[in-house]
């Protein structure tokens, strides 16, 4: 199998649309939770599990030695069963595995709540890491058909375009992204932290996908982004794309009881956006 970067990205694609089109066969009508993960209003559908089974598929069929940590499948070892498959999100991919054996880190539906709710604005966020980090990824819209791509020495793509991320300078100017916790007490510290970046930001939008969010502020329809709480599956591929389009990325360690986050921003902004928004 080769390890070539762009052959990558078109297998995560054409997973992501294997996945899409379970989800977009499903999408359009208020739907049930099977069940809930970290608290009641962290939901899984039917439609999460029938999408990575679908990705699952392709790479079985496409990568077969290789490894997946999928959100709702947990991990599957590939060659290298020595890899850390612990699924936290400060966990960078890398491991203790040999040179050359790959993860495929896979959300089939970011954004659940919206999709269970019809709103339209979920994607399928799919990177695959090698011993270094991240080395391609791939954000598909389904509902817009957008896919938002990059390797790890590549060009940030959409649809195979090339795009780039905003050059604001200053937070005063800054459209900026975030997302909540499911856990009752750690958004109540998200709040105040909102509360204080409000007056100082152009605006802030919340608009429930971790990846997408990361995909616009690759192609500069957002200045910014920070969230806590988020997974390794919800930001590998989307932070890939984000870098590679010109942002800072930067994680927001554990801190008093708030869980692992991350930040994301032009060189100009991210100091002071982390200035607010590190403790809560």
């Amino acid at each position: 199998m080769s390890d070539d970067p762009i052959e990558l990205v078109a297998i995560a694609e054409e997973a992501a649309r294997a996945a899409a089109a379970e989800l977009m066969a499903r999408f359009g009508s208020r739907q049930d939770a099977l069940r809930s993960k970290t608290s009641p209003t962290d939901p899984v559908s039917e439609a999460d599990l029938a999408a990575e089974a679908a990705i699952r598929a392709v790479l079985a069929e496409r990568r077969p030695g290789d490894a997946i940590l999928g959100e709702e499948g947990g991990a599957t070892p590939g060659a290298d069963a020595g890899r850390s498959d612990d699924g936290g999100a400060g966990d960078s991919g890398a491991g203790d595995g040999h040179s050359g054996s790959l993860r495929w880190v896979v959300d089939p539906l970011d954004g659940t709540v919206n999709f269970l709710f019809g709103i339209p604005q979920f994607a399928v966020s799919i990177a695959v890491e090698d011993a270094q980090g991240a080395l391609a990824g791939v954000v598909l819209d389904p509902v817009r058909d957008e896919c938002f791509s990059a390797t790890r020495d590549g060009d940030p793509l959409v649809d195979g375009q090339p795009i780039a991320a905003s050059q604001q300078a200053s937070l005063s100017g800054a459209l900026v992204a975030t997302g909540f916790s499911y856990d009752p007490a750690v958004r109540s510290r998200q709040a105040v932290a909102a509360s204080a970046l409000l007056p100082v930001a152009r605006d802030l939008r919340r608009a429930g996908s971790a990846a997408l969010d990361l995909a616009w502020c690759a192609c500069g329809r957002f200045d910014a982004y920070y969230e806590r709480g988020v997974k390794q599956w919800d930001i590998a591929a989307g932070s890939l794309i984000a870098s590679r389009a010109g942002l800072v990325v930067r994680t927001l360690p554990d801190v008093d009881g708030l869980p692992f986050g991350i930040a994301v921003a032009p060189a100009g902004v991210i100091e002071e956006l982390i200035a607010i928004v590190g403790a809560g």
